[in-house]
């Protein structure tokens, strides 16, 4: 059976084509597109993506908005059945907004717009977006936010920590995110949200204005390791 995946696009979303050409890239196949204010999602999806950019353009608080869309609805559903749901850069806020993990992204230390290459150790390596790498592996992914400083309380960080939900974890001081956690896990490891944007590190120096590659081992992870009856 074919994979099959869907990417979100909100108003203000600029990386759905990102990531859509991202998971074509790796699996072969188109991803479908869906509009937030669609009320259901396609049928038998291995993966829903939510993208980076500035949803609804960050008023209130960044991704508040976009988790009241009514596509969100059908998102929250599918996750509490299991499928797959990754966020990334504002698609991590918005999935913290809708409470499918834990936490919140405040605005950066310093107050200043980052975009640049990170260097990242990944901390868990037995959920379906990080199995193709190996515990301690230190990958350099681009990040580009406002508001990514990850903030959780003592209580929650240290859940988290003992349940090995931290995927991700900055080698050096970013943005202020509490422990430097760069990515979380929900508690089935089925719902993963990051700062950093892998779908902008698929392929080697040589044939991208970005460089890198080790993005690219997320989504092959994601293919080898998800499928849907």
């Amino acid at each position: 059976m074919s994979f099959r995946a869907a990417v979100v696009t909100f108003p203000g979303s600029n990386c759905d084509r990102d990531m859509a050409v991202a998971l074509e890239a790796v699996s072969g196949r188109p991803a479908l597109r869906v509009w937030h204010g669609d009320a259901d999602l396609p049928e038998r999806l291995d993966l829903i993506a939510l993208p980076g950019g500035f949803s609804y353009g960050d008023y209130l608080r960044s991704g508040a908005m976009a988790a009241t869309s009514p596509i969100m609805r059908a998102v929250v559903a599918a996750a509490e059945r299991g499928v797959p749901v990754l966020g990334v850069c504002n698609g991590f806020q918005v999935l913290t907004e809708a409470r499918l993990l834990p936490g919140a992204l405040l605005r950066n230390a310093g107050q200043r717009f980052i975009c640049r290459t990170v260097a990242l150790r990944v901390e868990n390596t037995l959920s379906p977006f990080t199995a193709g790498y190996a515990d301690g592996d230190t990958i350099r992914i681009p990040v580009a936010h406002h508001d990514g400083n990850y903030y959780a309380d003592a209580e929650t960080l240290d859940r988290l920590e003992g349940e090995g939900r931290v995927a991700f974890r900055y080698t050096e001081a970013v943005n202020g995110s509490a422990r430097d956690i760069a990515g979380v896990l929900s508690a089935n490891g089925r719902v993963l949200g990051m700062m950093p944007h892998p779908e902008r590190a698929i392929e080697p120096a040589a044939f991208s204005s970005l460089g890198g590659a080790d993005g690219r081992k997320l989504f092959e992870s994601i293919l080898a390791n998800v499928a849907v009856a």
